[in-house]
């Protein structure tokens, strides 16, 4: 069994919060991974999938507390919001650490409850599909994405396993969720089918009124096609045949599910120049690639998306390596108005490091010509990565190296 980044950070922030929510997409594992560190204690564990419980849990939370008492594991929260405050006065009165342990699928609409009920008594986690890492057997070892010179130092010093470009885009075609990155007999089609018409479609109804599923299922795969590009409200309503307040409304749900993450471009108080509008990604590859109907990795790889689904794919991985850590991902990408573009940045301590991904074995300097408008705006700059399809990290310049895949 792989293991996940996220099972040691867990244990360890339980041993400091009475309560542990781990959010995530439905089908990235966040039943199992708790399941098996709370029945290694000898917790008790129940799903508000199932109606009984569910039911039991809305209309009698208190009932349902005293049916099953913390320490406990409870699957699918957000079907009953009405525990939020029950569990917090359970929380206030035992005053211990480590009671109860909640997965939900529905981030944001959890957080309303959750940050009315429980703050200061809560650590929320996210979990997505497995990284990279995880399936190569270095869960526990992963870090933080943050291309420092000591971590770039680890990561020479590291023997990574030759990855060629038909490989990793079956890695990507196949996607992260664990029946897909673990099984290889699973078949692709049917599992994405269903998880669309099961999972997507039930999550819709539960969040809002999307009276024609027809459409919304075409809204989904515009969305999918849009992936790494600037969100356009008025183009997907035109797409799709809806107006602007219906794309916006319909973004959301595919954000709050998890299915989708919109990155916010960075921002200071002093840079007036600017593009103020979010870049969109697919949370997981093999979903996006599933609804933009690429048959095959091969064709996937010589399509028309290849370069924006392999960015999708390095964007989803530097995600997993903050948020599988506990940590909050210092992420955004730069664009100005003059169309100067830096894919992704990510910050620490008032230092910026810019990242270009590039689908190139062969990669340039001038692929990173714009990483020195941050440092004319006055912006203190970290170490230059082009993200790219090397075998092996590549100094460009002093200030700008080229590293493989394989470094994620």
């Amino acid at each position: 069994m792989q293991q996940r980044t996220l099972g040691p950070i867990l244990e360890r922030v339980s041993r400091h919060f009475p309560v542990i929510l781990v959010t995530g997409p439905r089908q990235v594992g966040k039943t199992t991974l708790l399941e098996g560190i709370t029945s290694a204690r000898g917790y008790r564990s129940v799903s508000l999938d199932d109606l009984g419980q569910r039911s039991l849990a809305q209309e009698d939370p208190l009932l349902f507390l005293q049916t099953y008492p913390p320490p406990v594991m409870i699957d699918e929260v957000q079907y009953a919001p009405q525990l939020f405050s029950a569990i917090k006065s359970v929380v206030d009165r035992e005053k211990k650490n480590g009671l109860f342990w909640l997965t939900g699928s529905q981030k944001f609409h959890l957080m309303q409850g959750v940050s009315e009920s429980l703050a200061g008594r809560v650590a929320v986690l996210d979990l997505l599909g497995f990284s990279q890492a995880e399936l190569q057997g270095n869960g526990l070892r992963a870090q933080p994405f943050l291309p420092t010179p000591p971590w770039l130092e680890e990561k020479r010093s590291c023997a990574f396993a030759a990855m060629d470009v038909q490989a990793l885009y079956r890695r990507i075609w196949r996607g992260s969720f664990p029946r897909m990155a673990l099984e290889d007999e699973t078949p692709r089609d049917v599992f994405y089918s269903s998880y669309v018409q099961t999972y997507i479609q039930r999550d819709v109804r539960a969040l809002s009124r999307v009276g024609d599923e027809l459409r919304f299922a075409r809204f989904l795969r515009a969305t999918a096609a849009r992936t790494a590009q600037l969100v356009n409200y008025a183009d997907l309503a035109r797409d799709v045949d809806i107006d602007m307040k219906t794309a916006k409304a319909w973004l959301s749900i595919l954000e709050t599910s998890g299915l989708v993450f919109l990155l916010q471009p960075y921002h200071t108080n002093v840079t007036k120049r600017l593009v103020k509008t979010p870049k969109l990604y697919f949370l997981d590859t093999g979903l996006c690639a599933y609804l933009t109907q690429w048959s095959t990795p091969a064709t996937l790889e010589a399509g028309a998306m290849s370069g924006a689904i392999l960015e999708t794919w390095m964007l989803g991985e530097i995600l997993k390596s903050f948020w599988h850590c506990g940590l909050v991902a210092p992420i955004s990408y730069y664009r100005d108005r003059d169309q100067h573009e830096i894919d992704i940045l990510l910050e620490q301590d008032g230092v910026l490091y810019p990242i270009e991904c590039k689908k190139s074995a062969n990669p340039t300097l001038t692929m990173a010509k714009s990483f020195s408008l941050l440092e004319k705006a006055g912006h203190s700059i970290g170490m230059g990565i082009i993200l790219c399809l090397r075998e092996t990290a590549l100094p460009l310049s002093a200030s700008v190296t080229a590293i493989p895949v394989t470094y994620l």
